[in-house]
């Protein structure tokens, strides 16, 4: 039995999280600290901060995404954010067109050529440790992999990724950006397919935190083309994260301690 048979995606999504826009300064705090526990002290990709807040230069051109756990205190669990261009200066480089200058396949697409007010690029999707739960993901930021999908009468879903990924989409709709760049693992286009999500390669593999090769989607041509199981998540992502722009407390509530 799949999890097509036993799964709304969208009501499994719901009993457990709510995603949102870090719109104010405490939701984009508890984004920097997921970012700061996961690069900085997990994973050591970035140096400790003093204040455990893991920020850079891009953070104030950024969409910023949060994910948390449904209860008191509200658990973050992950987080991403959308890189935009520079408004005062389009050229200037996205995060990845610097990492892959020189692996770029430019027939495919030339990021340059493109609208640059409507593209932008996926990064810095964080999973927390206690949500990062198989042995051997201590040095990813977050993974799928093909046992999330479940075996057998075992269905499972991976929700937090694949929620993260549709949270990042759903911003991206929301602000008029047409085409989302990111750095992924070379399997997660494989993964993504067969969710009907075309996670397309434009471009050889860089050391990056790993292997990592440059890919693109088209956000309206992803929505257009889901899956019938996954429209149901999708209308609930998206749902979630107009309530966030709209009802500035729907994110809010009782902190975790740090």
């Amino acid at each position: 039995m799949s999890f097509l048979d036993n799964f709304n995606l969208g009501h499994g999504f719901r009993k457990y999280f709510r995603i949102g826009a870090a719109l104010d300064d405490d939701l984009r705090n508890a984004v920097y600290r997921i970012r700061h526990e996961v690069y900085c002290e997990d994973l050591q990709f970035e140096p400790v901060r003093p204040d455990r807040r893991e920020t850079d230069e891009y953070d104030a051109r950024s969409l910023h995404c949060l994910l948390r756990k449904v209860g008191t205190p509200a658990y973050p669990v992950g987080c991403t954010r959308l890189v935009l261009t520079d408004p005062d200066s389009p050229l200037t480089p996205l995060p990845f067109e610097n990492t892959c200058a020189a692996t770029i396949d430019r027939s495919i697409v030339d990021p340059a050529k493109l609208p640059r007010e409507r593209i932008a690029e996926v990064s810095r999707l964080a999973v927390r440790r206690a949500f990062r739960r198989r042995k051997g993901e201590e040095r990813v930021s977050t993974s799928i992999q093909e046992e999330d999908f479940g075996v057998g009468d075992q269905p499972r879903f991976p929700y937090i990724p694949i929620g993260l990924y549709m949270g990042a989409i759903a911003l991206a709709a929301r602000n008029g950006i047409d085409v989302l760049f990111m750095l992924t693992e070379p399997r997660l286009a494989t993964h993504f397919a067969r969710l009907g999500v075309d996670i397309r390669q434009i471009g050889g593999p860089v050391s990056h935190r790993g292997t990592r090769v440059p890919s693109m989607l088209d956000v309206h041509e992803t929505i257009g083309n889901m899956r019938l199981i996954m429209k149901p998540l999708w209308r609930e992502i998206h749902a979630q994260m107009e309530l966030s722009h709209n009802e500035p407390a729907f994110l809010q509530g009782p902190q975790e301690a740090d």
